[in-house]
């Protein structure tokens, strides 16, 4: 799967562990965060990821900062992404299993290392389950559709 990443500076130092991670586990990594701890404004970075997702460059994003909120936030705004911000490996889960995330942020001030790791894996690996909640998303896709 090949996955885009993004961050601020406040996460620079879990990107790239998260990326040894990802690599580790046979994905591609398309590394469009920041570099340098020098600050950095989020939307600079989530919104890049996102329209890699949407437009099909990447599988999957993943968005960090220091809460995972402003990465989310922005994200939401580009037509096809269902950006969610998880604290754990059962929200990472129903995630996917209900919502059918694309992306998924995450707090490095808030969640440790070991935390991130798991529900990256979590993620990754749940399927959709469809069904009711397929009929759910495509409301939203239809809302979108009218609004562009």
């Amino acid at each position: 799967m090949k996955i885009a990443v993004g961050n601020d500076h406040r996460g620079v130092s879990a990107k790239y562990r998260l990326q040894d991670l990802l690599s580790g586990l046979g994905h591609e990594v398309m590394d469009l965060g920041a570099t340098a701890a020098a600050s950095a404004d989020y939307p600079d970075y989530a919104l890049p990821v996102a329209e890699a997702v949407a437009g099909g460059a990447a599988d999957r994003g993943i968005l960090i900062c220091a809460t995972g909120h402003g990465m989310c936030i922005a994200a939401n705004k580009v037509v096809g992404v269902r950006a969610v911000n998880c604290r754990d490996a059962v929200d990472a889960e129903l995630s996917r299993l209900h919502n059918d995330a694309n992306v998924l942020c995450m707090s490095a001030d808030l969640v440790g290392e070991d935390a991130m790791a798991r529900m990256i894996r979590v993620w990754l690996d749940t399927a959709f389950e469809g069904g009711r909640h397929a009929r759910r998303l495509d409301k939203i896709a239809k809302y979108e559709g009218a609004k562009s």
